[in-house]
């Protein structure tokens, strides 16, 4: 079994490798091919993949190429963790729109839609590839933001599925909090991509979100950025993306006072590349940790087994929304749980969603739409358009603003910019 993972010079890479090793009798593979343009990069990543497999005594080969027909060909999944622009663009995603009294992140707001304008046309060219040297292919997007990318992913008919490590972080979280196992817990999540909330918490079937919150409030309060008081009050769980929207004003205050995230992780990643290119390092660093996205591994082996095994197992993801939120078109993509067989992902039913976390749902819903058009077919005003339907700037004279500084600052990126 050949899985291809197109990013895969990424410092995260031996998350997931690490995770194929320890879950190899979930997914039994025999060759990961890692696919990335930076050479350097690619060469110390799978040299670090390599002596990972070997020390776990797992048999698959690493391919290294800068190839993507090399990479996917004869692939039964193709994983896509991108970065256009690698950390210097996310610095500006992050910083920029501060400039303007605006969230800045990487997935959402203003930079959110910076990074869609550069990914999207780069992934749907990768997808071409796929459909032509691995047609069967599930391709899986953890490439953020993961809601629009799918969408587009879907649109243009590939079989693709978005990822995302939110949901697993909180069934495992909870679990350690209820002292049991994970695969006893199941959540009620329902929202979009790094929008979500989860509504139940469910014990062998058993709801126990009350107790969870009754005595763990503080403790998940502070995971998620928030009051204990807020979150009482909501009677559900919060992604951290959430914060964004409660506390945007002292969000903006705080990213203001520090470094932002991107210059954190552009350390880490020189650190991480130091040690890779040690022969005598062969088990994932500690300080990988840090560096985000737990537990995607082992979320992205249930998925790929779920798909190519026909589990019909339950998992969190993304897909079309298909009349399961009655609010929102069968167009959008909703992250929620869904039946994963070998046809893919179908989601289950979901219970009436309240008009507190519907009207936010529905309003970056219509922000996605416009972000995907501008990012398909450019154009200053579609751009100014995303940016005023989203409830984080949706102000004529900012988004106009920060469309043009998004525009110039991404430029290298654009080519409709520069036309």
């Amino acid at each position: 079994m050949k899985i291809a993972v197109v990013g895969g010079g990424s410092t995260y890479t031996p998350e997931l490798i690490d995770g194929f090793a320890r879950l190899r009798d979930e997914l039994p593979l025999t060759e990961i091919a890692l696919v990335d343009p930076d050479v350097h990069r690619l060469e110390l990543v799978a040299g670090m993949a390599r002596r990972m497999l070997a020390h776990a005594g797992h048999p698959a080969t690493v391919l290294a190429t800068t190839s993507v027909e090399e990479g996917v060909a004869g692939a039964q999944a193709v994983m896509l963790q991108l970065r256009i622009g690698g950390q210097a663009a996310r610095n500006v995603d992050e910083t920029l729109p501060l400039e303007c009294g605006c969230v800045g992140q990487e997935t959402t707001g203003a930079g959110g839609l910076a990074k869609a304008l550069r990914t999207v046309p780069v992934v749907l060219d990768i997808a071409e590839k796929i459909r032509t040297h691995a047609p069967d292919a599930w391709i899986i997007d953890f490439t953020n933001p993961v809601g629009i990318v799918t969408r587009a992913l879907l649109e243009a008919g590939h079989r693709a599925i978005g990822l995302c490590n939110v949901a697993i972080g909180f069934q495992r979280r909870f679990a350690a909090n209820l002292g049991v196992t994970a695969d006893r817990i199941s959540l009620g999540h329902v929202g979009l991509n790094h929008l979500t909330w989860e509504r139940s918490v469910l014990l062998d079937g058993v709801d126990v979100l009350p107790r969870l919150l009754e005595n763990h409030a503080e403790e998940i309060a502070q995971d998620v950025g928030l009051s204990a008081g807020l979150v009482r009050h909501l009677g559900v769980v919060p992604s951290y993306y959430l914060r964004y929207f409660y506390e945007h004003d002292l969000v903006v205050e705080e990213q203001r006072s520090k470094p932002s995230r991107a210059a954190e992780v552009a350390a880490m990643e020189t650190t991480l590349l130091e040690m890779y290119a040690d022969p005598s390092v062969n088990t994932k660093p500690e300080l990988l940790g840090k560096r985000g996205g737990a537990f995607y591994s082992e979320a992205a082996v249930a998925l790929i087994a779920s798909l190519l095994g026909d589990r019909g197992d339950t998992q969190v993801v993304n897909l079309r929304n298909n009349g399961t939120l009655p609010f929102l078109g069968d167009e959008a993509v909703i992250e929620v749980p869904a039946t994963i067989t070998a046809t893919g992902a179908t989601a289950l039913p979901v219970e009436e969603v309240q008009p507190l976390f519907a009207g936010l749902i529905a309003h970056v819903t219509a922000y996605e739409t416009l972000a995907l058009e501008a990012a398909l077919h450019g154009g200053r005003e579609r751009v100014a358009d995303a940016l005023l339907a989203h409830p984080l700037i949706g102000q004529a004279s900012l988004s106009e603003d920060l469309a043009q500084r998004l525009i110039d600052a991404n430029r290298r990126y654009l080519p409709w910019a520069n036309v």
